[in-house]
């Protein structure tokens, strides 16, 4: 059987199709990225050429990002073909450094994918080594030793920096290690003795992961892939139940739960359900992801299985128990929220509204329709307001009104053809457009489209109540005043 062709990966540099990327094959034959195609064809006529596509690969990282989250939480994208965990309080879970690498090393290989692994003290070091294609794990404090033969180019810095070590005779990390800091920083920069401290394993600064960091996290890892909905379904609950006693101890309950089931093949399937307070329910949790499943439009496809079945709270908050009102209301609460949460699930959270308040004065403003889900502040009502109706005319009802004086409230008014006369009124409850919101910032100037409101309780003489305002004020804008009915009281 003929050996398979040597590949590459092309891209148009300056008018000239260049290698991005190499396989192993082509590197021994003496192919490396830079080189032109028509030199490489030059050198191995039969040459494999695919043309690089680099949404494609960054949309394959990340899946491999994803499956790398069953080694540890915290992964994070380093460049367009790397990756860095970190495996802090991780390493014991899997029989310890050496066999985690080696495990991690065994599930890439059976997935097509070659890689080189580095265990180190700082991801700056491991970074270094594995490009240098140094795999294994440094002892503790032996990353000063281990990078020292590296070229400086590894450090990650600019390549005419690299450029001008390499000049002055500091061709490798050792050699800049020798050196005094302050010669070199006022020459080349501080960043460069920073990259270094942490390469050398003396300065250490944790990842920022791709994903964030999870409350808790409870997982079920199986010596034999499961694919059967009553098996995944157990193992689900049985999730449920360790988190819930989690939160019980840490006096807390979940907001965001994330349930992520890990195919034996790499692939990663994530069902995420919210709720509308803090919950530690298992029995509501479940109903919740039974619901989730149900709802989606591709069930999940175990395929050879999953190995790994993990359960994550992503938000979690203070909740304490407490005690029931004797009218029932705090049982209401809880069946509105477990309604809202189902509804939530089945037609998706966004789809799921409630009204919150603003911290405004203007009655159209006031109110706004948030995800049920969503936590918001609760905001109390300004003493100060007149009391307003739960309903509104939009826009509001131009009427023709009738005043005593010119600011004062209405004596009688046509509304919809119909003359009603005011026995009594309220106010009036004076609000101003808000000069942040008016163009110029000059409230009452020829070009504002807002005008100055006077709002008014009124009471006509069948006992009926009206919410009306004058818009403009006399001599002082420009607009001449008008009036509107903006809305009616119980």
């Amino acid at each position: 059987m003929p050996a398979p062709a040597a590949l590459v990966f092309v891209e148009t540099v300056k008018n000239a199709l260049r290698l991005v990327a190499v396989d192993r094959q082509a590197r021994r034959c003496g192919l490396a990225p830079g080189l032109t195609l028509a030199d490489a064809r030059a050198r191995i006529p039969d040459l494999a050429v695919i043309e690089h596509d680099p949404v494609a690969d960054a949309a394959f990282l990340e899946a491999i990002a994803d499956d790398c989250d069953r080694w540890t939480p915290l992964v994070a994208l380093d460049g367009a073909d790397g990756l860095v965990l970190d495996i802090t309080g991780c390493a014991h879970l899997f029989g310890g450094e050496a066999m985690m690498r080696a495990r991690l090393l065994d599930h890439l290989e059976r997935r097509g994918l070659g890689a080189t692994a580095v265990i180190a003290g700082t991801p700056e070091a491991a970074r270094a080594l594995a490009r240098a294609s140094r795999g294994g794990v440094v002892p503790p404090g032996g990353e000063a030793r281990a990078v020292a033969p590296l070229p400086v180019a590894l450090l990650g810095i600019d390549e005419t920096i690299a450029s001008g070590l390499s000049r002055a005779g500091l061709k490798t990390m050792g050699d800049l290690a020798e050196r005094p800091g302050t010669p070199l920083a006022a020459r080349f920069g501080e960043e460069l003795l920073v990259r270094l401290r942490r390469t050398l394993g003396h300065e250490d600064v944790r990842i920022v992961p791709r994903r964030p960091l999870p409350a808790c996290i409870a997982e079920r890892r199986f010596a034999e892939p499961i694919g059967r909905a009553e098996d995944i379904e157990g193992a689900l609950a049985g999730l449920v139940g360790d988190l819930a006693l989690m939160l019980e101890a840490r006096g807390e309950g979940g907001r965001a739960f994330e349930a992520s089931f890990f195919r034996a093949d790499g692939a990663v399937r994530r069902l995420k359900v919210e709720t509308a307070r803090p919950s530690r329910d298992a029995p509501a949790l479940m109903r919740l992801y039974r619901e989730r499943i149900a709802a989606l439009a591709d069930p999940i496809d175990p395929g050879f299985g999953f190995d790994l079945v993990r359960l994550a709270v992503l938000r979690a908050e203070s909740l304490t128990p407490a005690q029931v009102s004797l009218d029932g209301r705090a049982v209401a609460e809880e069946e509105v929220a477990e309604l809202t949460d189902r509804l939530a699930v089945r037609l998706g959270r966004e789809r799921v509204l409630r009204f919150s308040m603003r911290d405004t004065h203007d009655p159209e403003r006031v109110s706004v329709q948030v995800p049920a889900g969503e936590p918001v502040p609760p905001m109390a009502r300004p003493e100060f307001l007149l009391p307003r109706p739960l309903t509104l005319f939009d826009p509001p009802q131009p009427v023709e009104a009738l005043a005593e004086v010119p600011d004062g409230p209405p004596l009688r008014f046509r509304w919809r053809r119909v003359v009603h006369e005011v026995t009594r009124a309220e106010g009036p409850e004076r609000i101003a457009p808000e000069w942040w919101r008016v163009p110029g910032g000059v409230p009452g100037a020829p070009h504002a489209r807002e005008l100055t409101r006077d709002y008014f309780r009124v009471e006509n003489r069948e006992g009926r109540r009206f919410w009306l305002f004058r818009a403009g004020l006399y001599d002082r804008e420009p607009a001449a005043p008008r009036w509107f009915l903006h809305g009616l009281f119980a």
